[in-house]
């Protein structure tokens, strides 16, 4: 996708798109395994849900203002920032029953998803491993490897499918039959207006950081940052799908004003967390963020399970 940024920096993003499914043929393993203190053979089966992990690139559209206002000088403080998703993502950090995957027998996920499956914290050289859903409709299948972008481990992890909400069973195991089990996965959808007030909040503590006055919720602009996001499913630019500026969306009083835009879309944006730890990863859209003139902010998310990208962020920074 083409876009004229106006700033000069560009990152870049990775975004999972619609992949084929790989059938593969159903074989049996049957191994000998010494099991609780006897002989126990187990049968293996290889299902064909898992999908080719097919990725594209998509660069993250470079942030507008509509003010001629210096860059902020202020110092990014980096580190462990509560926004930057950065603990193990395996569901149990103990160990694991002989045989097992997991401890938990149910999980819940975010339809967007904000997390990966994975089996449990420390296991390692598993092997390849074979992994299948009891309910299509809910998970239909998994990428081969985990989103590792996202901090995830392709040894252990796999991205789901998401295709609805629901309840399913998720089946894994390695082919030599060590190691299989079962868990519950229930998948719901993202809580929209927490998840908007959550990235203000930690836009904030950043400001914090720096020295920087806190932005108040913007209710003026309020509706134009959800018009936006909505805007970036057809045209995914800073111009708006009929031609027009960004900023006509939510115009200044009489009185003026400046404003600002940032917008983000795709798998490396699935939470208030990884939205914003990928702005703050921009120059340009950190220099929104860290703008000492602006002293409010609207957050628009836009969440389509049917759409290309699913997850559709937009932040309007004003001072009106």
């Amino acid at each position: 996708m083409e876009n004229k940024p106006k700033l000069s920096s560009k990152m870049t993003i990775l975004l999972s798109v619609n992949a084929a499914a790989i059938l593969v043929a159903g074989i049996l393993i049957a191994s000998a395994i010494w099991f609780n203190g006897g002989m126990e053979f187990r049968a293996v089966g290889e299902r064909s849900d898992i999908v080719d992990d097919t990725v594209g690139e998509m660069a993250l559209l470079e942030s507008v203002s509509d003010s001629n206002t210096k860059t902020s000088d202020r110092v990014y403080v980096a580190g462990n920032d509560d926004y930057v998703s950065t603990a193990s993502h395996e569901f149990d950090g103990s160990s694991v029953s002989p045989g097992e995957l997991w401890n938990e027998s149910a999980i819940t996920i975010y339809a967007t998803p904000d997390i990966d499956i994975c089996v449990g914290g420390g296991l390692s050289e598993l092997g390849e491993m074979y992994w299948q859903t009891s309910d299509s409709n809910v998970i239909s299948g998994f990428y081969n490897t985990a989103r590792t972008w996202l901090g995830y481990s392709n040894e252990t992890c796999r991205y789901p499918v998401i295709k609805g909400t629901g309840t399913t069973t998720i089946t894994a195991g390695t082919y030599d039959g060590l190691r299989k089990d079962s868990i519950t996965v229930t998948v719901i959808d993202p809580p929209v207006e927490q998840w908007k007030r959550e990235v203000l909040t930690l836009v904030n503590k950043i400001r914090i950081k720096n020295d920087l006055e806190q932005l108040a919720w913007g209710t003026t602009c309020e509706n134009a940052a959800d018009i936006r996001a909505k805007e970036t499913m057809t045209l995914y630019a800073h111009t708006r799908p009929d031609g027009s500026s960004w900023a006509t969306v939510c115009e200044p009083p009489e009185a003026g004003g400046v404003s600002g835009e940032n917008l983000a879309i795709g798998n490396a944006a699935v939470s208030p967390a990884t939205v914003v730890a990928l702005w703050m990863g921009s120059e340009t859209h950190r220099a929104n963020i860290l703008n000492p003139d602006y002293t409010k902010l609207s957050v628009g998310f836009n969440f389509d399970l049917n759409s290309d990208y699913k997850t559709y962020w937009s932040e309007f920074f004003s001072t009106y």
